[in-house]
């Protein structure tokens, strides 16, 4: 864990449980992709870049969930470079309270405020801003989370953050994080159609084709999906469904868990409303879900 892994020239993944991109933009100076989960991945990754003699210009944020941005305080602190972000990212990134705040729905009780699901708090400088590595390209990536990102670092190496998940964690957590399924269908419809010399997802593989894994991605969205329309062949309630989803797939239900499924129900129950698959309707003070 925390290995230096070279992809190309100019191009470095640090193999931890959400890849950490290393762009050598000179002999000297180096861009991150993302920082980890904590203070310690942030120390583990100083300790990297000071045993190759970098130093660090910017971190640039895929997206704002605490396994990617956790180191940022730290090495922000350690080496006063920049932080990169945008969009909704950038402000959960500066008030990571967000995170947990949004995935419960209100005030997040102790048990959802730390580490896992609440970053430190870091300064953040937008994507727009003139100081931005002109040679990189930000891909926006949405669908996963509000403004995700992508990068394409100049000899070709794309970045592609949590846009697609490894086939052991979807056989094993079985309903991935997605906060808008129409967004993250279209982002894998996306990505499926790019070319590049070498793709880094931070939870898979790196890979030349990530084709395959692609389709096995948008298969399970569809496969939770008809699970929730079976669910709701009679009025259902949320906690209901919920409770269906986690009995039918065998997941252990915890705080964390209860937040991260169930905000992705909930998005998956607003995208079927959508397209007319869903009815919602409340009775008796309830709010009632039945598939047409």
């Amino acid at each position: 864990m925390y290995e230096l892994e070279q992809i190309s020239e100019k191009c470095y993944y640090i193999n931890c449980p959400a890849k950490i991109g290393v762009y050598v933009a000179d002999k000297d100076h180096v861009y991150l992709v993302d920082s980890g989960n904590d203070k310690d991945a942030g120390r583990k990754v100083r300790q990297i870049l000071d045993k190759n003699g970098w130093h660090l210009i910017a971190i640039l944020n895929t997206h704002s969930n605490a396994d990617h941005i956790g180191g940022n305080k730290y090495l922000q602190g350690q080496t006063g470079c920049k932080i990169y972000s945008g969009g909704i990212e950038a402000a959960f990134t500066k008030y990571p309270v967000l995170e947990p705040a949004f995935l419960y729905g209100g005030y997040p009780c102790k048990n959802l405020r730390h580490k896992f699901l609440m970053a430190q708090e870091s300064d953040v400088t937008d994507f727009s801003d003139e100081s931005f590595p002109k040679e990189i390209k930000v891909i926006p990536l949405p669908g996963h989370f509000f403004d995700m990102v992508g990068f394409r670092m100049p000899d070709d190496v794309v970045f592609l953050a949590d846009c697609i998940s490894s086939r052991e964690t979807l056989e094993k957590y079985a309903v991935s994080f997605l906060y808008d399924v129409s967004a993250y269908l279209q982002t894998l419809d996306k990505v499926e159609k790019m070319e590049a010399a070498m793709f880094v997802p931070a939870h898979a593989k790196v890979s030349v084709d990530v084709r395959e894994l692609i389709c096995y991605n948008r298969e399970k969205v569809h496969e939770v999906a008809e699970r929730i329309l079976s669910i709701c062949r009679e009025p259902m309630s949320f906690e209901r469904i919920l409770q269906e989803v986690f009995k039918g797939y065998g997941l252990d239900m915890n705080f964390e868990q209860y937040v991260l499924v169930g905000s992705t129900v909930r998005s998956y129950l607003s995208w079927l409303k959508d397209v007319g698959r869903l009815t919602a309707a409340f009775e008796s003070h309830m709010l009632l879900w039945k598939s047409i």
